[in-house]
């Protein structure tokens, strides 16, 4: 639902990354300082205490309370001393499913395709501004997943695609236009192993131009430069573990009460002033701010209480 609007993508000007920056321009205004190319290192702890963080620089941050917006593992297993957690909460993290199973595919065009189904005379190019689905059978679907299953991406994959430039053109020199392309599957664990996907990205990024070409034959000839990211490209690149977007599964037993761990699914953590407030918590992915407001209540209220 975007501004009344269900069932409707919303694209921010300037693209997905306009969001973060009007996000963290509120914040700047309230007297935050925000800070790019920090990577953290470790979190600092006392005892049973998050008291900071240290940074690749080798700078120390002290804090009266950590929010970590990373997944339980990087967070729990990479962040954290293994002595701080107790053996069931990091058995809990260890356990908890990733699965990766999508990539993504950008295009930079030197125009608009041309469907063989709608041509673009007719509208006008109207329909070109909604999302454009590649799914045209519960059977195409199925083989597509099959791919996935026995560690293959899909030779025909699922592809949710839109073209923001039709939206916002400010994305794009005039007359040009990009393509998002949203793929699935392409699972993290390759048959041969994730590092393969390395050899195998260009071919994937293949299979998603060859499905679409079916549909918009014109489309090898609009291909000024594209993107292909894996999952392995989202994890290195992101920190997204196994290059889930959600931060893992979003299956039964890892939402609500069980997000990211049974008995920890209220944003604190074993360790006090430690808190989660990504979408590994409640409610899940999807750019909607949801796990970092209900976090952000969470901690001050603690802090009120504290007072």
């Amino acid at each position: 639902e975007i501004d009344g609007a269900f069932r409707a993508w919303g694209i921010p000007r300037g693209g997905t990354g306009g969001v973060s920056e009007a996000i963290a321009s509120a914040a700047r205004a309230a007297g935050a300082t925000v800070r790019t190319e920090a990577p953290v290192a470790r979190v600092l702890t006392s005892g049973d205490r998050a008291t900071g963080v240290v940074l690749e620089s080798g700078e120390e941050l002290r804090a009266s309370a950590v929010l970590s917006s990373l997944d339980p593992r990087q967070t729990f297993l990479r962040l954290l001393d293994p002595s701080t957690l107790d053996a069931s909460f990091r058995e809990g993290v260890e356990h908890y499913r990733f699965r990766g199973s999508s990539g993504k595919v950008n295009l930079a065009l030197d125009g608009l395709p041309e469907f063989d189904c709608l041509p673009t005379v007719a509208t006008g190019g109207e329909h070109l501004r909604s999302a454009i689905s590649f799914s045209p059978s519960l059977d195409y679907m199925e083989r597509a997943y099959d791919d996935a299953k026995y560690g293959r991406h899909s030779a025909r994959p699922y592809i949710d695609m839109v073209i923001p430039t039709l939206v916002d053109p400010s994305m794009a020199p005039p007359g040009k236009h990009v393509i998002s392309c949203f793929v699935q599957y392409a699972p993290y664990h390759l048959a041969e192993g994730p590092l393969d996907w390395d050899r195998q990205r260009e071919a994937f990024g293949d299979a998603v131009v060859d499905t679409i070409a079916e549909r918009a034959p014109n489309i090898r000839s609009l291909i000024l430069h594209r993107q292909v990211l894996t999952p392995l490209d989202i994890e290195r690149t992101m920190g997204l573990s196994e290059g889930n977007i959600f931060q893992g599964e979003l299956s039964l037993e890892q939402l609500f009460w069980g997000r990211p761990v049974a008995g920890w699914a209220r944003f604190r953590t074993p360790v006090q002033d430690l808190w989660m407030c990504g979408s590994a918590t409640h409610p899940g992915g999807g750019i909607m701010g949801a796990p970092g407001r209900l976090a952000a209540l969470a901690v001050i209220r603690s802090k009120r209480r504290a007072a």
